[in-house]
């Protein structure tokens, strides 16, 4: 391997949780001796905040059409990869990748870490206006197609998937869809190490203290079943049982929704740096994913199944998509959208407690196996060298 060899990694937008898979992606190459770069354009207000600064980021100012073709030539202008590894079959990552290749014949890689179409509906998507609406979506200042992200350039960006040198994904839903070699999401499991973290003094330094946790240390979403959890809490009714969600919703108010529904339940915690969230998770006694099982969850890699992991908790989690196998037997499992079967594991949980943690030290071992960053990195090496 050339130890000269640089890859740049594009984004499609860096405000935005895309930029975690780019992180652990850039963490995971520089690994290997590669030297990194990430680099995309801001098309929210501010750069994705809770990744650490220890990976290069160049970060363009992003703006929508007509204005994103200056993007696009900014963008270019910066990129010095040997190499690039674009997130996201979007136009202004693989679309932009696409376009380097054709002038550098530079390699380009692209990596799918969720199918962004089935938010929309997934293959039965169309979008078919009259004369008027498209007029409408292209000239109008808020036009819809003015979007560089909307799902028309998506569909187009897809079915020009075949056009990159090597396809990563990190589920096998997607690797059943579009092909391509298996990488899933890496863990740093030196980071989060539970030999680090006194638990006892982790819930009290967040004011936890005297409660049983569960934690979902992730954006609520509908999809992802916290519904189903609060009912399940309903139906305990023990007081001391509370549902700890660390951040909250970055894309509306839902998690407030849920609050001012179950609010006895819950106790929000802010966003945190990805280098302070082992010793949040570490305040945890169960870490939960109780996804419900649609197209889009199907798709996903939970990253806070890895954190529980990685962490040694008891994790309980749905049979959705990839989850059975990634705990690999070391979790508890439940049918999706079952608050019954989540009010009996989690009582079940705390009577045998010992066995649960037990499981929680096995999940680590797991994880340390197949979800840590070393193990993103050979199998990264191996695709490039093969390139």
């Amino acid at each position: 391997m050339n130890k000269n060899f640089s890859i740049t990694i594009l984004v499609s937008d860096l405000a935005g949780a895309g930029l975690i898979r780019a992180y652990l992606l850039a963490k995971s190459l520089s690994l290997t001796g590669y030297e990194v770069e990430i680099v995309g354009g801001i098309f929210g207000q501010e750069l994705y905040k809770e990744i650490p600064d220890s990976v290069k980021i160049v970060a363009i100012k992003g703006d929508n059409y007509p204005g994103f073709f200056k993007s696009v030539i900014e963008i270019m202008k910066v990129i010095k990869g040997d190499l690039i590894y674009a997130v996201k079959p979007q136009p202004a990552s693989f679309g932009i990748a696409l376009l380097n290749k054709l002038y550098t014949k530079r390699p380009v890689i692209l990596d799918i870490d969720d199918w962004e179409l089935s938010w929309y509906g997934g293959d039965d998507w169309q979008y078919r206006p009259t004369f008027n609406q498209l007029a409408r979506d292209i000239l109008k200042k808020e036009g819809a197609l003015r979007y560089p992200h909307h799902p028309l350039y998506l569909k187009w960006m897809e079915k020009l998937i075949n056009q990159a040198n090597a396809v990563t994904v990190h589920t096998h839903f997607l690797q059943k869809r579009f092909g391509g070699k298996f990488v899933p999401n890496g863990k740093d499991t030196l980071l989060f190490d539970p030999n680090k973290y006194d638990c006892e003094e982790c819930r009290r330094r967040y004011g936890l203290s005297g409660y049983r946790i569960l934690m979902f240390p992730g954006a609520p979403r509908p999809y992802k079943g916290l519904e189903d959890v609060l009912l399940a809490l309903d139906k305990l009714n023990q007081p001391d049982l509370k549902l700890v969600i660390v951040g909250g919703s970055p894309y509306d108010d839902y998690d407030d929704k849920l609050i001012q529904k179950w609010g006895r339940w819950i106790i929000k915690l802010p966003n945190y740096p990805i280098d302070r969230m082992p010793e949040v998770v570490a305040a945890a006694h169960i870490v939960v994913v109780p996804q419900r099982d649609t197209p889009a969850t199907q798709a996903q890699f939970p990253l806070k199944i890895t954190d529980g992991m990685a962490m040694a908790k008891p994790v309980l989690a749905t049979k959705v998509g990839d989850i059975p196998e990634i705990l690999g037997g070391t979790g508890y499992l439940v049918e999706p959208s079952s608050p019954e079967q989540i009010a009996e594991k989690i009582e079940s949980i705390f009577q045998n407690l010992e066995e649960a943690q037990e499981k929680g030290k096995q999940a680590r071992e797991r994880c340390v196996k197949y979800y840590s960053i070393d193990t993103m990195s050979a199998v990264l090496a191996e695709i490039i060298q093969g390139l």
